[in-house]
Protein backbone atom coordinates (compact mmCIF):
# COMPACT_ATOMS: atom_id res chain seq x y z
CA UNK A 1 0.00 0.00 0.00
CA UNK A 2 1.62 3.24 -1.04
CA UNK A 3 2.05 5.74 1.71
CA UNK A 4 -0.75 8.02 -0.58
CA UNK A 5 -3.32 5.67 0.32
CA UNK A 6 -2.14 4.35 3.86
CA UNK A 7 -4.65 3.97 5.99
CA UNK A 8 -4.94 6.54 8.93
CA UNK A 9 -3.31 5.75 11.94
CA UNK A 10 -5.27 5.37 15.18
CA UNK A 11 -3.97 6.29 18.88
CA UNK A 12 -5.76 7.12 22.01
CA UNK A 13 -6.63 9.13 25.18
CA UNK A 14 -5.38 7.03 28.54
CA UNK A 15 -4.31 8.81 31.91
CA UNK A 16 -0.75 9.19 32.73
CA UNK A 17 -0.41 6.10 35.03
CA UNK A 18 -1.11 3.99 31.92
CA UNK A 19 1.74 5.23 29.54
CA UNK A 20 4.48 2.41 30.60
CA UNK A 21 1.74 -0.31 29.76
CA UNK A 22 1.01 1.18 26.27
CA UNK A 23 4.75 3.24 25.46
CA UNK A 24 5.76 0.59 23.13
CA UNK A 25 2.11 0.41 20.90
CA UNK A 26 2.17 4.43 21.13
CA UNK A 27 5.80 4.86 19.55
CA UNK A 28 5.81 1.84 17.22
CA UNK A 29 3.59 4.08 14.55
CA UNK A 30 4.36 6.99 16.15
CA UNK A 31 0.68 7.06 17.34
CA UNK A 32 -1.77 10.08 18.15
CA UNK A 33 -1.89 10.39 22.32
CA UNK A 34 -3.95 12.29 24.52
CA UNK A 35 -2.99 12.48 28.41
CA UNK A 36 -6.47 12.86 30.45
CA UNK A 37 -5.12 14.19 33.89
CA UNK A 38 -5.54 17.68 33.14
CA UNK A 39 -9.38 17.53 33.26
CA UNK A 40 -9.65 16.51 36.43
CA UNK A 41 -9.39 19.62 39.44
CA UNK A 42 -8.11 17.87 41.92
CA UNK A 43 -4.65 16.95 39.49
CA UNK A 44 -4.69 20.46 38.43
CA UNK A 45 -4.61 21.66 42.06
CA UNK A 46 -1.74 19.15 42.95
CA UNK A 47 2.04 18.81 42.51
CA UNK A 48 1.66 17.27 38.89
CA UNK A 49 5.32 18.43 37.76
CA UNK A 50 6.69 15.53 39.30
CA UNK A 51 3.96 13.31 37.77
CA UNK A 52 4.77 15.30 34.21
CA UNK A 53 8.18 14.83 34.30
CA UNK A 54 8.43 10.56 34.73
CA UNK A 55 5.45 11.00 31.83
CA UNK A 56 7.69 12.62 29.54
CA UNK A 57 10.58 9.61 30.49
CA UNK A 58 8.26 7.17 29.70
CA UNK A 59 8.02 8.69 26.52
CA UNK A 60 11.05 8.99 25.14
CA UNK A 61 11.31 8.51 21.93
CA UNK A 62 7.88 9.26 20.75
CA UNK A 63 7.25 10.86 18.03
CA UNK A 64 3.67 11.00 17.08
CA UNK A 65 1.32 14.03 18.50
CA UNK A 66 0.57 14.33 21.64
CA UNK A 67 -2.13 16.63 23.71
CA UNK A 68 -4.44 16.44 26.39
CA UNK A 69 -7.85 16.69 27.16
CA UNK A 70 -7.97 19.89 29.18
CA UNK A 71 -10.52 21.00 32.29
CA UNK A 72 -14.16 20.70 31.69
CA UNK A 73 -15.65 19.09 35.11
CA UNK A 74 -18.42 21.99 36.38
CA UNK A 75 -17.02 24.44 34.37
CA UNK A 76 -18.69 26.25 30.91
CA UNK A 77 -17.18 28.28 28.18
CA UNK A 78 -20.39 30.51 28.63
CA UNK A 79 -20.46 31.96 31.82
CA UNK A 80 -21.40 35.38 32.18
CA UNK A 81 -20.95 35.74 35.81
CA UNK A 82 -17.76 37.47 35.91
CA UNK A 83 -16.83 35.81 38.94
CA UNK A 84 -17.48 31.95 37.23
CA UNK A 85 -15.73 33.42 34.09
CA UNK A 86 -12.70 33.80 35.99
CA UNK A 87 -12.60 30.71 37.34
CA UNK A 88 -12.83 29.04 34.08
CA UNK A 89 -10.33 31.07 32.63
CA UNK A 90 -8.01 30.13 35.56
CA UNK A 91 -8.67 26.46 35.09
CA UNK A 92 -7.92 26.56 31.17
CA UNK A 93 -4.79 28.08 32.04
CA UNK A 94 -4.03 25.81 34.30
CA UNK A 95 -4.56 23.14 32.16
CA UNK A 96 -2.03 25.11 28.69
CA UNK A 97 0.21 25.21 31.97
CA UNK A 98 0.33 21.46 32.25
CA UNK A 99 0.25 20.98 28.54
CA UNK A 100 3.37 23.06 27.77
CA UNK A 101 5.01 21.02 30.79
CA UNK A 102 4.25 17.51 29.12
CA UNK A 103 4.84 19.32 25.38
CA UNK A 104 1.13 19.26 24.05
CA UNK A 105 0.28 20.87 21.01
CA UNK A 106 -3.42 20.08 21.28
CA UNK A 107 -6.04 20.80 24.35
CA UNK A 108 -9.48 19.62 24.01
CA UNK A 109 -12.27 21.97 25.69
CA UNK A 110 -16.12 21.30 25.63
CA UNK A 111 -18.62 22.69 23.71
CA UNK A 112 -20.65 25.90 25.72
CA UNK A 113 -24.00 25.01 23.26
CA UNK A 114 -26.16 23.13 25.13
CA UNK A 115 -28.89 23.39 23.48
CA UNK A 116 -32.74 21.76 24.51
CA UNK A 117 -34.74 21.84 21.20
CA UNK A 118 -34.54 20.36 17.62
CA UNK A 119 -31.45 20.50 15.72
CA UNK A 120 -33.29 22.40 12.95
CA UNK A 121 -33.66 25.78 15.27
CA UNK A 122 -29.60 25.80 16.16
CA UNK A 123 -29.75 29.57 15.50
CA UNK A 124 -32.66 30.48 16.89
CA UNK A 125 -33.26 33.60 19.07
CA UNK A 126 -35.34 31.84 21.77
CA UNK A 127 -32.60 29.29 22.08
CA UNK A 128 -30.08 32.11 23.40
CA UNK A 129 -27.44 31.21 20.60
CA UNK A 130 -26.23 34.73 20.18
CA UNK A 131 -26.08 34.71 24.54
CA UNK A 132 -24.04 31.93 24.63
CA UNK A 133 -21.67 32.29 21.29
CA UNK A 134 -20.70 35.97 23.09
CA UNK A 135 -19.78 34.48 26.31
CA UNK A 136 -17.93 31.80 25.11
CA UNK A 137 -15.56 34.02 22.62
CA UNK A 138 -15.29 36.49 25.76
CA UNK A 139 -14.00 33.61 27.77
CA UNK A 140 -11.52 31.89 25.25
CA UNK A 141 -10.31 34.78 24.30
CA UNK A 142 -9.10 35.38 27.59
CA UNK A 143 -6.84 31.94 27.48
CA UNK A 144 -5.95 32.01 23.82
CA UNK A 145 -3.01 34.12 23.61
CA UNK A 146 -1.30 31.58 25.95
CA UNK A 147 -2.61 28.96 24.08
CA UNK A 148 -0.86 30.74 20.57
CA UNK A 149 2.67 30.82 22.62
CA UNK A 150 2.76 27.36 23.32
CA UNK A 151 1.53 26.52 19.87
CA UNK A 152 -1.06 24.26 21.71
CA UNK A 153 -4.14 24.03 19.65
CA UNK A 154 -7.39 24.31 21.42
CA UNK A 155 -9.81 21.89 19.76
CA UNK A 156 -13.65 22.80 20.67
CA UNK A 157 -15.24 18.62 21.30
CA UNK A 158 -19.20 18.32 20.67
CA UNK A 159 -20.98 17.67 23.47
CA UNK A 160 -24.38 17.95 23.07
CA UNK A 161 -24.58 19.54 19.83
CA UNK A 162 -26.59 18.41 17.46
CA UNK A 163 -26.31 20.94 14.67
CA UNK A 164 -22.58 22.23 13.09
CA UNK A 165 -23.59 25.60 12.54
CA UNK A 166 -23.34 27.21 16.09
CA UNK A 167 -19.89 25.61 16.99
CA UNK A 168 -18.38 26.18 13.57
CA UNK A 169 -19.31 29.75 13.71
CA UNK A 170 -17.51 29.88 16.90
CA UNK A 171 -14.53 28.51 15.69
CA UNK A 172 -14.00 30.52 12.57
CA UNK A 173 -14.86 34.24 14.88
CA UNK A 174 -11.44 33.74 16.32
CA UNK A 175 -9.51 33.12 12.36
CA UNK A 176 -6.75 31.77 14.59
CA UNK A 177 -5.15 28.66 13.30
CA UNK A 178 -4.76 27.47 17.37
CA UNK A 179 -8.50 26.88 17.42
CA UNK A 180 -10.48 24.26 15.60
CA UNK A 181 -13.20 21.63 15.82
CA UNK A 182 -13.16 18.28 17.61
CA UNK A 183 -15.90 15.84 16.71
CA UNK A 184 -16.56 13.34 19.31
CA UNK A 185 -18.03 10.26 17.33
CA UNK A 186 -20.48 8.61 19.80
CA UNK A 187 -22.19 12.41 20.79
CA UNK A 188 -22.55 12.78 17.47
CA UNK A 189 -24.56 9.63 16.83
CA UNK A 190 -27.01 10.17 19.82
CA UNK A 191 -27.88 13.91 18.48
CA UNK A 192 -28.13 12.02 15.08
CA UNK A 193 -30.76 9.69 17.19
CA UNK A 194 -32.98 13.42 17.59
CA UNK A 195 -32.18 14.54 13.82
CA UNK A 196 -29.35 15.86 13.94
CA UNK A 197 -26.37 14.52 11.41
CA UNK A 198 -24.79 11.04 11.04
CA UNK A 199 -21.05 11.61 12.57
CA UNK A 200 -20.00 11.27 8.92
CA UNK A 201 -22.21 14.75 7.80
CA UNK A 202 -20.39 16.67 10.59
CA UNK A 203 -16.40 15.74 8.92
CA UNK A 204 -17.83 17.15 5.70
CA UNK A 205 -19.68 19.90 7.22
CA UNK A 206 -16.61 20.87 9.47
CA UNK A 207 -13.87 20.37 6.50
CA UNK A 208 -10.88 22.16 7.59
CA UNK A 209 -11.93 22.84 10.54
CA UNK A 210 -11.35 19.59 11.62
CA UNK A 211 -8.47 18.79 13.62
CA UNK A 212 -9.60 16.22 15.81
CA UNK A 213 -11.45 13.08 16.58
CA UNK A 214 -12.69 11.19 19.91
CA UNK A 215 -13.71 7.50 18.19
CA UNK A 216 -16.24 5.81 20.48
CA UNK A 217 -18.69 3.71 19.54
CA UNK A 218 -22.46 4.38 21.10
CA UNK A 219 -26.30 2.50 20.52
CA UNK A 220 -27.32 5.99 20.12
CA UNK A 221 -29.00 6.15 23.71
CA UNK A 222 -26.15 6.73 25.93
CA UNK A 223 -22.49 8.14 25.74
CA UNK A 224 -21.38 4.38 26.14
CA UNK A 225 -17.81 5.01 25.26
CA UNK A 226 -17.42 1.38 23.81
CA UNK A 227 -15.26 0.00 21.52
CA UNK A 228 -15.52 0.70 17.83
CA UNK A 229 -17.56 -2.79 16.16
CA UNK A 230 -19.66 -2.64 19.60
CA UNK A 231 -22.30 -0.90 18.58
CA UNK A 232 -24.45 0.82 15.90
CA UNK A 233 -22.32 3.67 14.51
CA UNK A 234 -21.58 3.39 10.20
CA UNK A 235 -17.54 3.24 10.77
CA UNK A 236 -17.05 2.78 6.92
CA UNK A 237 -19.01 6.43 6.06
CA UNK A 238 -16.77 7.97 8.43
CA UNK A 239 -13.68 7.37 7.33
CA UNK A 240 -14.61 7.32 3.94
CA UNK A 241 -15.80 11.10 4.72
CA UNK A 242 -12.40 11.62 6.70
CA UNK A 243 -10.50 10.22 3.41
CA UNK A 244 -11.33 13.15 1.49
CA UNK A 245 -10.03 15.76 3.67
CA UNK A 246 -6.77 17.24 2.80
CA UNK A 247 -5.42 17.32 6.40
CA UNK A 248 -4.72 14.40 8.71
CA UNK A 249 -7.00 15.55 12.11
CA UNK A 250 -6.00 13.69 15.23
CA UNK A 251 -7.87 10.27 15.69
CA UNK A 252 -7.98 9.73 19.19
CA UNK A 253 -9.51 6.14 20.68
CA UNK A 254 -11.53 7.59 23.91
CA UNK A 255 -13.16 4.32 25.70
CA UNK A 256 -14.34 3.54 28.93
CA UNK A 257 -12.18 0.06 29.20
CA UNK A 258 -8.64 1.33 28.56
CA UNK A 259 -8.11 -2.59 28.45
CA UNK A 260 -9.87 -2.35 25.01
CA UNK A 261 -7.76 0.05 23.32
CA UNK A 262 -5.46 -2.48 21.17
CA UNK A 263 -8.46 -4.63 20.10
CA UNK A 264 -10.35 -1.66 18.90
CA UNK A 265 -7.50 -0.23 17.46
CA UNK A 266 -7.15 -3.94 15.71
CA UNK A 267 -10.85 -4.12 14.52
CA UNK A 268 -10.48 -0.86 12.23
CA UNK A 269 -7.28 -2.43 10.77
CA UNK A 270 -9.24 -6.33 10.26
CA UNK A 271 -11.90 -3.70 8.37
CA UNK A 272 -9.49 -1.74 6.62
CA UNK A 273 -10.34 1.54 7.80
CA UNK A 274 -7.41 2.34 9.95
CA UNK A 275 -4.59 1.08 11.85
Amino acid sequence: MSEEHALPVVGAAMPLDLLPKYRDWLIESRRDLEIQDACRPDVLDSDWRSQVRLARDVLDGYQGRLGIHGPFIGLTLAAVDPKVRALVVERMRQGLEFGAALGASHMVIHSPFMFFGHPQLAHAIAAGRTFEFDAARETIEAFLPMAEQAKCTLVIETIQDTHPAPLLALVRSFESAYVRMSLDIGHAFIGHRIGGPTPDQWVCEAGALLGHLHLQDSDGQLDRHWAPGEGNINWYALFEALGELKQRPRLILELRDYAKIPAAAAWLAEHELAR
